[in-house]
């Protein structure tokens, strides 16, 4: 949904006359808990992200992008923009074309730097078309930085590669293949502050807790703690000195991958939904990050840098425990290695759809080999049709949610077959919602991609549907703390999972402290990752250039003067059923135009939507 023009002007003029009292330069540091849960912070669980909650605002209705993944909400908090706008729709895209350093694949995952250059380069040198926060801090004089998990740290400025304006450093920092390196190089002044920290110039690799294990071995039982470790004390030790001594304000991202990459690959609960998540691995993880922020803002005491340095903290989504348990799905009806029998194996949207359309199956992370009876796709994405290199239908695999892609074969869209494709999808037990294309016209049970601010300006190829996929809760006295979810991955039932429409992945946590916001003051109004893109750019003075118009809003409650506006609820549904009279809801809140999306899917089959009758509900 687009902005309107007069509201955000509005929002943005009572924001800059609440900031205009200060003419101090600030600084801010944008600090991300991946996947960290709003209702997992506790003064027990985290008391360094606990304490600045309590202290600064607690965001206590914040939202997470869907589909809900790392990736799509690090283009919203670095431009502001949702992914309609940015066309980072998931982890996982198709791109239409053979992308080199992810094997020549056209389904490429984006958190790997070469391929996000590769991807930049062939969509006009900048694939989310939008500039970012970073850039504008920049062009303004600011000293930048991205720091931490490979991929999203380098979107905050992805555009420039030499990293001798904004330092990035991430997994593939030092990192060399063929001779070449696979990080962003870092300047000769960043060198030094390293070495003078004494820290090495190679980012280390996260070693055990990298081990996601098998169907029949665990996998890891540590958070990630010297990987971190690494980044913090990067930023700690090298570059926030190294900036104080520049004597000018600056941005900083700290990108934690933890708790998020332990809740994957944990193996506290191989093969159950209970404990999940929720086991003493995902624990130290949340730990392991609290750890980190405690760290920063002991450095900026140290530093004498307190006062005027703002702090946001924002997860990028929250969590749930995968299941891969279905009684419909004809891909879990066969036998595969590796996959204990009755589950789903990776991949089985691209197989159920191959099978319902009678047509071949390729793997596109396999050089397009055709994918035989009883096994999967390497990664889970599908290319299907005859011609593997002009397929008819594209499965990009993510997790809690799939894209589902039909190419166009000269000027018009295919609007019977993404029919059969929604007919087929929604006759599957693990389906609960499914959102397609506005060009593809009304398609009964589904709403339009345009509703949920999927549609945009975006210059990646656009979905075609997007299908979220069952959640649930277990018996655990706090629903949203042990949400369960379908998930096609190559990860294990118990494991960890994120991307779904579900109340448990939507709510991540988000708090702030610092000069430019209220002390201990709690904001009951929904927000959001695009949200908090906007309100960095406002209180730091930038101007990003923008080109879409699917904006967040600045989060002007939560400044000193700010205005306080109202919110209101919705609720969207299909206008027509389909065939079994099943429809797609979408529950949402509303703030000067803008929606926040809590839960969405078929009632009874997601997480947090009310299962009640939809009959009268809001069309």
């Amino acid at each position: 949904m687009r902005r309107i023009i007069a509201v955000l002007s509005i929002s943005l003029a009572a924001s800059s006359a609440a900031l205009a009292q200060n003419n101090t330069p600030r600084n801010l540091i944008l600090f991300v808990p991946d996947g960290l849960r709003a209702l997992k912070v506790t003064p027990e669980t985290a008391p360094a992200l606990a304490a600045l909650r309590d202290k600064g605002v607690n965001f206590k209705n914040p939202h997470s992008l869907f589909p809900t993944f790392t990736m799509p909400n690090s283009s919203a908090m670095s431009t502001g923009h949702h992914l309609g706008d940015t066309g980072v729709f998931s982890n996982t895209i198709f791109t239409g074309y053979s992308v080199g350093p992810a094997s020549s694949s056209m389904t490429p995952f984006l958190e790997n730097d070469p391929v996000l250059g590769d991807v930049d380069d062939h969509f006009g040198h900048n694939y989310v078309n939008e500039e970012t926060i970073l850039l504008a801090a920049r062009k303004e004089g600011y000293s930048t930085a991205a720091v931490g998990k490979l991929g999203p740290t380098l979107m905050f400025d992805h555009t420039d590669r030499t990293g001798a304006k904004t330092i990035i450093i991430d997994d593939q920092t030092g990192a060399e293949k063929d001779g070449k390196l696979l990080g962003i190089p870092l300047s000769d002044a960043t060198k030094a502050a390293l070495t003078a920290a004494q820290l090495p110039l190679a980012a280390p690799s996260r070693g055990e807790n990298g081990k996601a294990g098998d169907s029949e071995k665990p996998g890891t039982t540590v958070a990630n703690v010297d990987q971190q470790k690494y980044f913090t004390d990067a930023v700690t030790k090298a570059i926030l000195p190294m900036f104080k001594a520049r004597n000018k304000p600056f941005v900083l991202v700290l990108w934690s991958r933890d708790p998020d990459g332990t809740q994957h690959n944990q193996g506290d609960s191989l093969g159950s939904v209970t404990p999940g998540i929720n086991g003493p691995t995902s624990l130290a993880a949340i730990k392991n990050a609290d750890d980190n922020l405690a760290q920063v803002q002991q450095a900026l005491k140290d530093l004498g840098l307190e006062a005027t340095t703002n702090i946001v903290v924002a997860a990028d989504h929250g969590f749930s425990t995968i299941s891969k348990e279905t009684s419909t799905s004809p891909a879990a009806k066969a036998e595969y290695k590796g996959v204990p029998k009755g589950q789903l194996p990776p991949g089985f949207v691209a197989i159920d759809l191959s099978k319902a359309l009678n047509l071949p199956l390729f793997d596109p992370d396999s050089k397009n080999a055709p994918v035989a009876d009883g096994t999967y796709p390497r990664l889970a994405n599908g290319l299907i049709g005859k011609d593997a290199s002009a397929p008819d239908v594209v499965v990009a695999a993510n997790g809690g949610s799939d894209l589902v892609y039909i190419p166009k074969k000269g000027k018009k869209v295919d609007k019977d077959l993404a029919r059969k494709v929604v007919s087929a999808l929604i006759q599957q037990d693990y389906v609960s919602g499914i959102f397609v294309h506005d060009s593809f016209g009304l398609i009964p049970g589904t709403l339009p991609m345009s509703a949920i601010n999927l549609k945009g300006n975006s210059v990646t190829p656009a979905p075609s549907i997007v299908v979220n996929f069952r959640s649930y809760a277990t018996d655990c006295g706090e629903p949203l703390l042990c949400g369960v979810e379908v998930a096609d991955t190559r990860l294990q039932q118990g494991q960890g999972m994120h991307g779904n429409f579900s109340r448990a992945d939507t709510m991540n946590f988000m708090a702030a402290i610092g000069p430019d916001f209220k002390t201990e003051y709690v904001n009951q109004l929904p927000v959001s990752n695009a949200d908090i893109g906007m309100t960095i750019s406002q209180i730091m003075g930038l101007k990003p250039t923008s080109t879409g118009g699917l904006v967040g809003r600045v989060i002007s409650e939560a400044l000193p003067n700010g205005i306080t506006p109202k919110a209101t609820a919705g609720r969207l549904v299909s206008k027509k059923p389909a065939e079994d009279g099943t429809r797609t809801v979408v529950q949402f809140q509303n703030v000067q135009g803008q929606r926040y999306f809590d839960a969405a899917g078929f009632p009874g089959r997601t997480l947090g939507l009310d299962a009640t009758e939809t009959a009268n509900a809001k069309k």
